[in-house]
């Protein structure tokens, strides 16, 4: 008997430390699911801090004590970024040449890529200015002396225009809208190298200007859009982002791909042909003149991974049918 109840009691010391061990595991696996969920909360939630130094591409050192209310952009693609981070409430002012998405069409114009309307910006209460391009010395110090806050970008690359998202949110406390267009753009760009990694790279010109005849170059945005779409940019070793390319270069380097923006009346495929020695041009033979949106491929913003598409497609068509 004494055995035997030994035994039941072994037993029974058994069982509890099975359960209990079955408790911890389960509570330690509680606990694990837990966890992704909590770094994800972690992850959605990012609260912007003021007051904010940020330091521009130029070295211009901004304190933003808040959010800016009341913004004017000098620039369509900055426009276009303020726009779609859903600021559109709080641009107060734009240039002539903004006119995308279309409600930025009914603001105020306040200037021009020339000159602009200091006095007019000074009177719209404006908190921040958001210009292309370093600017003038005398105006930016006019602005700043007005309580005008100054930033200045000009990005040339798709990951500078993402990096200017980005630091644009959290300028204006539009963290979360910022990370989702640049994962979009970014998935996009992506999926224009993965389809065109593997393809035979072709010989592309892209003409900025036709009098003189002038390229997009190495440091040019364009130059990586035509290397991101499988091209290769005849132009990519000249000594500028915007090189005079001479004429008879040109066919002798004998693009299969002729690239340029839909911008003006006198450049056509028809007119483009009829150019002295352009009959000797393989991408003029065949027909591979392709003339591209120029809102989107002139402007280095949100739109500039829809500018990558349409050159991967006229480089690469095959790949898109």
């Amino acid at each position: 008997m004494r055995n035997i109840r030994k035994n039941k009691i072994a037993i029974m010391f058994t069982i509890l430390v099975l359960i209990m061990a079955l408790s911890v595991g389960c509570t330690s696996n509680n606990q694990d699911a837990q966890k992704p969920e909590e770094k994800n909360n972690e992850e959605v939630e990012s609260v912007v801090e003021y007051p904010l130094e940020i330091e521009d591409q130029f070295g211009n050192k901004v304190v933003f004590e808040k959010a800016p209310e009341r913004i004017v952009s000098l620039a369509p693609s900055h426009t276009e970024i303020l726009f779609s981070l859903g600021l559109g409430d709080n641009v107060v002012g734009v240039t002539s040449f903004c006119d995308y998405p279309e409600e930025a069409s009914t603001k105020e114009q306040v200037g021009s890529f020339q000159e602009i309307n200091l006095e007019r910006i000074i009177e719209l209460e404006t908190d921040m200015v958001f210009q292309y391009g370093p600017g003038d010395e005398d105006i930016n110090n006019s602005l700043e002396e007005a309580g005008i806050k100054v930033i200045s970008y000009e990005p040339e690359t798709i990951d500078e225009v993402i990096d200017l998202i980005k630091i644009i949110g959290k300028i204006t406390g539009k963290t979360s809208e910022a990370e989702e267009i640049t994962k979009d753009m970014i998935d996009r760009r992506d999926a224009v190298v993965e389809k065109t990694k593997d393809a035979d790279k072709v010989k592309v010109f892209y003409e900025i200007w036709h009098d003189p005849l002038t390229a997009a170059g190495p440091g040019s945005f364009m130059d990586e859009l035509i290397t991101l779409a499988g091209g290769d940019n005849i132009a990519k070793d000249a000594d500028s982002p915007y090189p005079q390319f001479d004429v008879e270069k040109l066919i002798e380097r004998d693009p299969e791909v002729y690239l340029a923006a839909d911008d003006m009346e006198e450049r056509d495929p028809e007119a483009i042909k009829q150019r002295p020695g352009y009959e000797n041009i393989s991408a003029i033979k065949n027909d591979k003149i392709y003339l591209l949106e120029p809102n989107i491929v002139s402007r280095p913003g949100p739109r500039i991974v829809e500018a990558l598409e349409l050159v991967a497609k006229a480089i690469h068509p095959e790949l898109f049918q």
